[in-house]
């Protein structure tokens, strides 16, 4: 499986680069700045230099063009203002489902935020923009056909130490996961093809890829899952 990422040099998108080679798929990387070709490269990926705010659909679809899956990993960054909410975390994840369409690949994952589908929508708050950016770009996925798509909605992220442990629930409330469970979910998603047409909220639980999350993948009349981490649980 080929699977090109929008974000490829974010802290998810490089654990799930490695993540993906090591079960021995092809990962191409969308970067904007040529500097970090090297360390995608370090993490197994092939490397595509594009700028998602300043392309074409044309452009974009040629870069991921022979894909089986995309991924949307991208984001503006915690220290930029409200317009690049826009231009990034809403207008280049519609951007690559527009891509994907063209270039005929018809897998799209999202990596989108807790809150997305909550945010204040009166606020100014550069974080509130953010969730209501993150928000759009969902609802504009969720509403193609063409698309195979799958939302995952993590909750706060670390840079701990992959828990191992994912729990799928109807209904889970705010807490951690980190970046490294993150990308296993991913890489579980793509390998395996489950929970197409399904919103999933991921915050580290008894067992890995348990009942739950299996069950939760196949009943696609359900309208949203969460994944949820406990922390207090130890390493199987």
């Amino acid at each position: 499986m080929i699977v090109a990422i929008a974000g490829g040099h974010g802290q998810i998108a490089l654990l799930l680069e490695k993540e993906l080679t090591a079960r021995g798929h092809e990962a191409i990387a969308l970067v904007r700045n040529p500097d970090h070709v090297a360390d995608v490269e370090k993490h197994g990926a092939r490397a595509e230099v594009i700028d998602l705010e300043h392309t074409t659909v044309e452009a974009l679809s040629a870069a991921i063009a022979g894909a089986d899956a995309v991924v949307f990993a991208a984001g503006a960054g915690a220290s930029s203002g409200a317009a690049r909410k826009e231009t990034v975390d809403r207008g280049a994840a519609v951007l690559l489902a527009d891509a994907a369409v063209a270039a005929e690949v018809g897998r799209y994952v999202m990596v989108s935020s807790m809150g997305a589908d909550a945010a204040d929508p009166d606020s100014d708050d550069v974080f509130q923009v953010y969730l209501r950016a993150k928000g759009a770009a969902d609802a504009d996925l969720m509403a193609r056909d063409e698309l195979a798509w799958t939302i995952v909605r993590p909750g706060r992220l670390t840079d701990d130490e992959a828990k191992d442990r994912v729990e799928v629930a109807p209904s889970v409330g705010r807490g951690e996961i980190p970046r490294a469970d993150v990308a296993a979910v991913l890489a579980e998603l793509l390998g395996t093809g489950a929970a197409v047409g399904r919103c999933s909220r991921s915050c580290p639980a008894a067992s890995r890829w348990r009942t739950p999350w299996r069950h939760c993948a196949r009943e696609p009349g359900k309208p949203c899952s969460r994944s949820h981490s406990h922390p207090s649980h130890s390493r199987p």
